[in-house]
């Protein structure tokens, strides 16, 4: 049910407890808008996620939005909806303050939230940016098999755009133990999968990581 038919439901509900007098009722409407402002809160949390990857100034709106909507799927006892919240919390620390150590562990919550639930890109999501913090700790192994897995996970689902951003950091990693070939390949399939999707901001990844391979002290590149 859409959010339109959730307020419509709840419209009809209170007319129920009011003209018929049944007490159970409002806790049930209290249900269904509670479903609407956790939709709402993740919604407006995410586009301000995007206001920060544009401008980098933190809203400290962002964080409370995230955190109000697992409140409100953990009460609900939506485990998809809180797996995707959780995992937008710990985007927060991690891209947002730059804090890995409390990121990390809301991300693999919500990794094993999502798979419980069988919520594949939530799965991703989490997958990818355990990967980014693996990376950004040197340890390129564990990296690589994260992403590789989002990358999976992603395909999979049809979402090609993040196969493509999620091979920008693969290139990174194969720059950064020395597999230049799988790295220029890699680029390769990003760039033309990343244009298939019309997704110029991962197009332009794509050619800054080819040029820092090209260049001697490019190896180690970002996450």
């Amino acid at each position: 049910m859409g959010v339109e038919g959730r307020i419509e439901q709840a419209r009809l509900l209170y007319e129920r407890a009011v003209y018929t007098g049944d007490v159970g009722v409002p806790a049930e409407a209290d249900r269904e808008l509670d479903k609407v402002e956790a939709d709402l809160a993740l919604a407006r949390g995410r586009i301000l996620h995007a206001r920060f990857l544009e401008g980098r100034r933190e809203d400290p709106l962002e964080l409370a939005l995230f955190e109000r909507a697992t409140q409100l799927y953990r009460l609900l006892g939506d485990a998809t909806g809180e797996a995707e919240s959780l995992f937008w919390v710990g985007c927060f620390h991690q891209v947002v303050r730059g804090d890995v150590g409390t990121a990390v562990p809301l991300l693999e919550q919500s990794y094993d939230l999502a798979t419980q639930a069988g919520d594949r890109a939530t799965q991703s999501e989490a997958l990818r940016h355990l990967g980014i913090a693996e990376h950004s700790a040197g340890r390129l192994d564990a990296a690589r098999e994260l992403l590789e897995n989002a990358v999976r996970l992603r395909r999979e689902s049809g979402h090609l755009a993040g196969v493509a951003a999620n091979q920008v950091g693969l290139i990174y990693i194969a720059a950064a133990q020395s597999r230049r070939d799988d790295a220029l390949a890699l680029a390769r399939e990003a760039y033309v999968t990343a244009e298939a999707c019309g997704a110029e901001r991962i197009m332009r990844q794509v050619e800054e990581a080819r040029i820092q391979i090209a260049t001697p002290t490019g190896d180690q590149g970002e996450p």
